[in-house]
């Protein structure tokens, strides 16, 4: 019976942070926007070529304890749940 482990975590759309990934991503014609969820992909892409397959990803609001909620207001914020299968 397969096995699994898994990985959770939260990441931010930043667009500094990726701004040549997303100048190659596509024409922005109205510039990048700073907080664009495009700006997860280098970090979920590398998450993929360590074997991590997405669950889940949710915008949320993280507390200075760890805690969460899902916002009703502008986050830039993801939880994000992987799986992948554990070495035997």
């Amino acid at each position: 019976m397969q096995q699994w482990e898994y990985y959770t975590t939260f990441l931010q759309a930043d667009a500094k942070n990726e701004a040549e990934f997303l100048e190659e991503l596509r024409d922005w014609k109205e510039g990048i926007p700073q907080h664009t969820p495009e700006a997860l992909i280098p970090r979920l892409n590398a998450l993929g070529e360590q074997g991590w397959e997405m669950l889940q990803i949710l915008p949320v609001n993280s507390g200075a304890k760890g805690d969460v909620i899902n916002p009703s207001i502008w986050t830039h914020t993801y939880f994000c749940a992987f799986k992948r299968p554990k070495s035997e």
